[in-house]
């Protein structure tokens, strides 16, 4: 173990909860429990701040893979502060594959994205495509971030309607994206619950969570009800 990561790790254990350390642990119950800390998300924060100002940020970000779940989160929020374009792709393509469950997935929110949406929108194609739960989830994430208000296009939600897996965690973030899109870009992306486009699972879980959204008024969330399919349609 480097001296840098040896460092890294002493901090974080030096705070740790050991009561949030077992919320997290049901929280991502994919994160076996022995290689979860316990460290709230603000001070995580606050230390990728003062780490990020260090030639040590670099060292500890080359040390993959890592062994706590909160060196990875830690990992997540350095890489956030990242401000070229180029450098931040890089990083997040040596970190993405290392990445195991959806919290840390989720929060990474580059602000240099939103700079770049043109070559952004070319490296989220390739994410899409790499087969990795994590990395597909993330670019789908992106692609609800950041492409789906003044820089959305029709053709963005199909990108994510032809993502087909088998695992839970890319398609709760499909049904989270069209949930999402159905409060921005109604008109644009209702044909794909009015055409039952999606896989059933998905659809169904789209509907559910743009009937639990304060976004969507009370006349069209009656709609979408009635869009729902039924297991026994289903089969």
């Amino acid at each position: 173990m480097s001296a840098v990561v040896e460092a890294v790790r002493r901090r974080l254990f030096e705070m740790q909860d050991m009561e949030y350390r077992s919320f997290t642990c049901k929280l991502t119950p994919s994160v076996q429990p022995e290689r979860v800390i316990g460290v709230r998300t603000p001070q995580l924060r606050a230390y990728a701040r003062e780490l990020g100002r260090t030639a040590a940020a670099a060292e500890f970000m080359a040390c993959l893979p890592h062994e706590y779940h909160e060196e990875n989160n830690l990992h997540s929020f350095l890489i956030e502060r990242i401000r070229d374009y180029g450098a931040c792709i890089d990083a997040l393509n040596a970190f993405l594959p290392h990445v195991d469950n959806w919290a840390t997935c989720d929060c990474m929110s580059p602000g240099v994205f939103k700079k770049h949406p043109r070559e952004l929108l070319e490296q989220v194609k390739l994410w899409l495509a790499s087969g990795q739960t994590y990395t597909v989830r993330f670019a789908i994430k992106v692609m609800m971030n950041d492409f789906l208000d003044e820089r959305f296009d029709p053709a963005y939600a199909e990108l994510v309607a032809a993502v087909h897996s088998e695992e839970y965690y890319v398609n709760m973030m499909i049904a989270w994206y069209f949930a999402t899109a159905l409060a921005k870009q109604w008109d644009a992306v209702l044909p794909y619950i009015e055409e039952k486009r999606l896989d059933v699972w998905i659809h169904n879980k789209a509907i559910q969570k743009a009937v639990e959204s304060r976004r969507i008024p009370e006349e069209k969330k009656k709609l979408l009800k009635k869009m729902r399919i039924s297991s026994r349609k289903a089969s």
